[in-house]
């Protein structure tokens, strides 16, 4: 977490009585490559998106999830998640491999494996979240980004506004950070970043 911002965190600080964590850390191919400094800053119960990492980096990424107490979720393959034990995240935008071995195990297994599933204020997500029935859904972008720059956000009323309408824990992504998280709207389950998370020596040059 970014020096003397634990306490602006606040309420997302904790994860929720069933579990599932309010704040997430995103890696980032072009950001955030590496998670792991970023990570030891994390509280306990936090989650992680092992997002585009290198080959190597996810098992030592993993392991660290489990030594820090943090939630970790594997983006786009099924089963490298269930081999590091860990949650599946699914993007709107692209095909992940090894959904269906997962969907299998985490049947098997109800409450073990978080799924969740992004959500880009379209319809095309939503509907593949009806079918899918995942524990969480990032809807983004709240505020402008730099992961999509230029692209509209959605702002806080129009976020909400899809928010309600939408049956999971809904999870704010999208230009989050310590000064803007008094506009994240009450409805958010929790908030997700990448910069606003990330300490200044672990960050690349944009």
């Amino acid at each position: 977490m970014v020096p003397g911002a634990r306490a602006a965190w606040g309420r997302f600080a904790r994860p929720a009585p069933g579990g599932l964590p309010r704040l997430w850390l995103f890696s980032d191919p072009a950001r955030l490559p590496d998670p792991r400094a970023a990570m030891m800053a994390l509280p306990r119960g936090a989650g992680v998106v092992a997002r585009g990492l290198v080959p190597g980096l996810l098992r030592p990424v993993a392991q660290l999830a489990r030594q820090r107490g943090l939630k970790l979720l594997v983006a786009g393959d099924g089963r490298a998640a269930l081999a590091m034990r860990a949650g599946l995240h699914l993007s709107d935008r692209r095909e992940s491999r090894g959904l269906l071995p997962f969907l299998i195990a985490r049947r098997a297994a109800p409450g073990r494996l978080i799924l969740s599933m992004a959500a880009h204020g379209g319809q095309r997500g939503a509907a593949r979240a009806r079918r899918l029935r995942p524990d969480c859904l990032f809807l983004s972008p709240l505020f402008p980004t730099q992961s999509h720059p230029g692209a509209p956000a959605l702002g806080a009323l129009r976020w909400a506004a899809l928010a309600r309408g939408l049956p999971w824990p809904r999870i704010a992504l999208g230009g989050i950070t310590p000064a803007r998280l008094g506009a994240v709207p009450r409805c958010a389950a929790g908030v997700a970043a990448i910069d606003g998370l990330t300490p200044p020596v672990a960050r690349l040059p944009q």
